[in-house]
This record gives C-alpha cells, sequence and structure tokens, in this order.
C-alpha cells in the first residue's frame, strides 16, 4: 500500500511539473527552464547523497551509457518542453502513455519470448487511442501533435537502456548521472537564451518545475524499493488524471469527447498489460516503467 501511495504522489509531481512548464515557457526561454529543471535535480541530488557516499557514487563501468542515456532523456524533456507549448497538458499527457506499451512489447520481442494475441491487441488499442487524440487530417491535428511519438521513440530507448544498466550499475549514480549530463549539454546553448528580465513569480515557479522533478524521481525510486514493478504499473496512468485537473484549474481547458475516449483507451490499454504480465507470471521480467515528464 505504501509503493501505491507513493506512487501516486509522484505522478501527481510529474503532472504539476507539466503543468507548470506549459505555464512558464509561454515567457521563459525554453532552453533556459530546461537548464533550470536538470541543474536543480543535479545540484540538490548531489548535495543529498555526496555526504554520505563520497566522491565514489560517480563511479561507474559503463560512462559512455551513462552519457547516452542522459542525452536520451534530455531529448525527451526537450520534445515535452516544446509539445506543451502547442499541446494540453492531458493529452499530451495521454499521448506520450503509450511508452509503457511500446516498452512492454520491446523488451518481450527483445528476449525473444512469443507476444500473446491479446497482448498486441492491447498495444494497438493504446497506439489507436494516440490517433484518436492526434486525429491526423482533422482541424485539431498540427504538427506539434507528432512530437509526443518522437518522445515516446526516445523514452523507450532510454527505459530498454536503463533495464540492461541496472543489473550492474548503482540507481543514485544513474540518477546523478542523467542530471549533470542534461545540466552540462544544456549549459552550451544557455549563454545565447539567458534573460534576467523575469519577474520574481516565474523564477519561483521555475524552481517549483526542478521540486517537482526531483521530489517525484525520489518517490518513485522509494515506490519501487517497496512494491514490484509490475502492480505499481497501472498506477503510473493516474497521471493522465493529474494532467486533465491541472490543465482545467490553470489553463481552463477540458478534454473534448473524442480525446477523452483516447485517454480512456490509452489507459485501459496500458493497465490491461500491466496485469497480463502478472497474469503470465512475468512480473520478475518487467522493466520498472517510468512515467514521461517534462
Amino acid at each position: 500500500m505504501n509503493g501505491i501511495l507513493l506512487i501516486l504522489v509522484a505522478m501527481a509531481c510529474f503532472a504539476g511539473l507539466d503543468t507548470t512548464t506549459k505555464y512558464v515557457t509561454a515567457s521563459v526561454p525554453l532552453i533556459m527552464a530546461l537548464w533550470v529543471r536538470y541543474a536543480f535535480q543535479a545540484v540538490s541530488t548531489t548535495l543529498l547523497v555526496l555526504p554520505t557516499r563520497g566522491l565514489s557514487v560517480f563511479k561507474t563501468a559503463h560512462p559512455k551509457f551513462q552519457l547516452l542515456r542522459g542525452l536520451l532523456i534530455l531529448t525527451s524533456s526537450l520534445l515535452a518542453f516544446i509539445s506543451l507549448r502547442y499541446l494540453p497538458v492531458g493529452e499530451f499527457t495521454a499521448i506520450v502513455m503509450i511508452t509503457p506499451l511500446a516498452i512492454t512489447l520491446l523488451a518481450l520481442t527483445s528476449l525473444g519470448e512469443k507476444v500473446s494475441p491479446l497482448r498486441w491487441l492491447l498495444v494497438a488499442g493504446g497506439f489507436a487511442g494516440s490517433l484518436i487524440i492526434m486525429r491526423p487530417g482533422g482541424d485539431a491535428f498540427t504538427w506539434a501533435s507528432v512530437l509526443p511519438l518522437g518522445l515516446v521513440a526516445c523514452n523507450a530507448a532510454f527505459q530498454v537502456l536503463t533495464s540492461k544498466m541496472a543489473r550492474t550499475e548503482d540507481p543514485v549514480t544513474m540518477h546523478l548521472y542523467t542530471g549533470w549530463v542534461g545540466t552540462l549539454a544544456v549549459s552550451f546553448a544557455l549563454p545565447f537564451v539567458w534573460t534576467s528580465a523575469i519577474s520574481w513569480q516565474l523564477w519561483t515557479l521555475l524552481m517549483l518545475m526542478g521540486v517537482f522533478a526531483t521530489v517525484g524521481h525520489f518517490l518513485m525510486i522509494l515506490a519501487y524499493q517497496g512494491a514490484p514493478a509490475a502492480s505499481l504499473t497501472p498506477y503510473l496512468y493516474a497521471q493522465i488524471g493529474f494532467a486533465m485537473i491541472g490543465g482545467w484549474l490553470v489553463f481552463s481547458h477540458v478534454p473534448d469527447g473524442w480525446s477523452t475516449i483516447g485517454m480512456v483507451m490509452i489507459a485501459i490499454c496500458g493497465a490491461g498489460g500491466a496485469w497480463l504480465t502478472v497474469h503470465e507470471g512475468r512480473a520478475s521480467r518487467q522493466i520498472a516503467i517510468q512515467p514521461v515528464e517534462a
């Protein structure tokens, strides 16, 4: 029960991060907001673990994979920031939540296991739900509508790599490298976009983005330490509900009927995929899927 509560609070943090990101990036340069988000995570995590772990916490057997992993999640965050400028928070969250379906399928095929017809049906249903939300060819469809699919691809690669590295690498070390790779990579572009001509309210919201990201990831680590990934995966889809609430409270946006149908399809198919994993007895091989956040 504690793991479920922790994962639900983490989902609320990530929905809060996405909602705040959409609001802030309307007034603050995107790269600057991205840098603050990663710098806050990197510095706060380092200050938290360095006194007890020392510099040995940065020791890794796979520095190239750490770099690749950091760049993959940074690319995902960049696509998320751009997407949130143009898409409602709820619809954006629903589309990117097909990531667990894509990762589950990728993990099964890479292991050479047989994929059941029901699992294929759930994956197809999730992707169909995303198409209903995007509605290619409709009036609501824009070039920005396809960006979350690029995010799904990057995040799927990130999490498959994470699952392989987690067998030998310290999760805290991986989390540190994620923050610092993102911070240092964005720092190269920072001088070209930096501006101090923003209000203290926006600075506060920028810091809040970092708090949401850092606390969300920390709570996820605690949740997965206390409960199997397969039992927690269905609750990841609560992020869609939290995102809809955030979009309504901050932007007065309510998804239309078709978007709501697409969201429900994605949530049902994703949760069904998690249930099927448990039912088929593969919980021990389930990837500890992380939700997508900005």
